[in-house]
């Protein structure tokens, strides 16, 4: 590759930060009309290196440069524009505002609202990515959210694309749509910088990777020429263990629901119709859908966080369904949502501080309204040590953590509590290989030791490797469950999109 090819180059970049080397003599380049991976487990230091590129950290050592000139951006706004946008794996963006407006606040100088409105639909329909710019952000999806965006990210006309992990919270038929447009902007000689833990994807679309580990640079590779199982190889050094799905055995009921039917909780969303399941001692439910159904309203009636009618949760006999979180938590029935970082954690909290949030009841954190903060520290030590999250120390506050870290965090600070029933919404959202297989066999694991596990996945892949049985949610309303094993994809289709009872068992 010449020096002219390549429309950004990092040579020796490092960054340290106390305790911690994030990246170490860091060299990779990236070409024009290019998607080019950047592949590592949590921690390996991707977040680090994107934002020194986009300007939001500065570089100890090394030298960048961006179309042949010297790139040492001192924030964002110079990064965009010597020619850098970033679409971001948390959305920044501002439910109460407009699409038009949101794009308005990332602009220099932004024109008149309809000369920009006017941009917006011109490349929205260039793109393939229809969106109106009159509609409120709290009324989309996610799909459409990640649009907002891209859009926002085009109107500056980029060199260098940097996509943190696109395609998360995407539906199947979302993420081709999103490759079509990559694809159509790298035709127009555009640089794409792609993260992902999806290998299969990363095999699929993209025409280059760059393999980190411990921050350092470990192979470069054409990812379409390697196996998924030999990029993981690549990233963790060495060949992952396959799951253990041994040693399960179901045993009686452990939870109960029984016509669970609740309004939505605002205008945009789902209201629950007559739900209804079972779940057993070692067992692990699967409960697909695409984004928007119901998830998370379900997740919240099972939490506590929205109280339902009296006996229609039962944990073991015990009604449940008037009582709040922290007295279901002490019974056993525990939670983890999908936001991690809000939801699940507090930013400006320490990990210490946020075992509080959810292991004080069961793990004797907090005696006669007084807080224990050596037995606190000494459980986010545990849950860091057996889980392998990558920080510091307890010390480290939640938002300083990569996405993957702090999902690890998250899915093992209610693992180790040992519920009865641990609830989970998407358990490795945004988590590496490597990483994915350890939350996972966490799960099985508890469900071998005898607790019942529900977990709520829109990666179906997941679902079909960890569940014993099978149901959709559509529209707030949840299938009939079946086994897992000998399902194939026009059923799972099917459930998904809200065929229910007879009309799937009569495929």
């Amino acid at each position: 590759m010449t020096a002219e090819a390549a429309v950004f180059r990092a040579e020796g970049v490092g960054k340290s930060y106390p305790g911690v080397r994030a990246n170490d003599d860091v060299s990779f380049a990236v070409e024009a009309g290019q998607i080019h991976a950047l592949l590592g487990e949590n921690g390996a230091g991707k977040s680090t290196l994107v934002k020194m590129i986009y300007g939001l950290v500065k570089p100890d050592d090394g030298r960048m440069t961006l179309n042949g000139a010297h790139h040492h951006p001192a924030d964002p706004r110079a990064a965009r524009a010597a020619g850098v946008a970033m679409v971001f794996q948390h959305f920044s963006l501002f439910d109460a505002l407009t699409v038009a407006e949101n794009i308005a606040l990332g602009m220099e100088y932004p024109p008149p609202r309809r000369e920009l409105s006017a941009r917006i639909r011109q490349v929205s329909q260039d793109f393939g990515l229809p969106l109106n710019p009159a509609r409120r952000i709290v009324t989309l999806s996610a799909g459409e959210r990640q649009r907002v965006e891209i859009i926002r990210c085009l109107l500056q006309d980029p060199r260098l694309l940097i996509m943190d992990e696109p395609t998360s919270v995407l539906t199947p038929q979302e993420a081709e749509l999103l490759f079509a447009t990559l694809r159509k902007l790298v035709d127009r000689g555009t640089a794409i910088l792609y993260i992902s833990h999806k290998l299969e994807e990363i095999r699929t679309h993209c025409d280059r990777a760059t393999i980190l580990r411990g921050g350092k640079v470990v192979d470069s590779c054409d990812p379409r020429a390697h196996s998924a199982r030999e990029l993981a190889a690549m990233m963790v050094g060495g060949e992952m263990r396959p799951i253990d799905r041994s040693g399960r055995q179901a045993g009686k009921i452990l939870l109960e629901v029984k016509s669970l039917s609740l309004p939505a909780p605002n205008a945009e969303g789902t209201a629950l119709k007559s739900v209804s399941l079972s779940l057993r001692a070692g067992e692990i439910l699967g409960i697909g859908g695409v984004a928007g159904n119901g998830q998370e309203e379900l997740l919240a009636a099972l939490s506590g966080e929205v109280r339902s009618a009296p006996g229609t949760i039962l944990l073991e006999d015990r009604d449940l369904g008037a009582t709040p979180p922290q007295a279901r938590r002490r019974a056993g029935l525990l939670a983890a949502p999908e936001d991690r970082l809000g939801h699940a954690a507090v930013p400006d909290f320490s990990l210490t501080e946020n075992t509080l949030l959810t292991a004080g009841p069961r793990k004797g954190l907090v005696r006669k309204g007084l807080i224990d903060r050596a037995a606190a520290r000494a459980y986010a030590e545990q849950v860091i040590r057996d889980f392998d999250v990558r920080t510091p120390g307890p010390s480290t506050a939640a938002r300083a953590l990569s996405g993957g870290n702090l999902q690890k965090f998250v899915i093992g600070r209610e693992v180790l509590q040992a519920p009865r029933v641990l609830v989970v919404n998407q358990p490795t959202w945004g988590v590496d290989a490597g990483a994915a297989t350890a939350v996972r066999q966490s799960l099985l694991d508890l469900a071998r030791g005898g607790a019942g596990v529900i977990v709520i996945s829109q990666d179906l892949d997941e679902l079909m490797e960890l569940s014993d049985r099978f149901c959709a949610l559509n529209e707030g309303r949840l299938s009939d469950p079946r086994p897992t094993a000998g399902l194939n994809l026009d059923e799972i289709g099917l459930m998904l999109g809200g065929a229910h009872g007879m009309e799937v068992a009569q495929i």
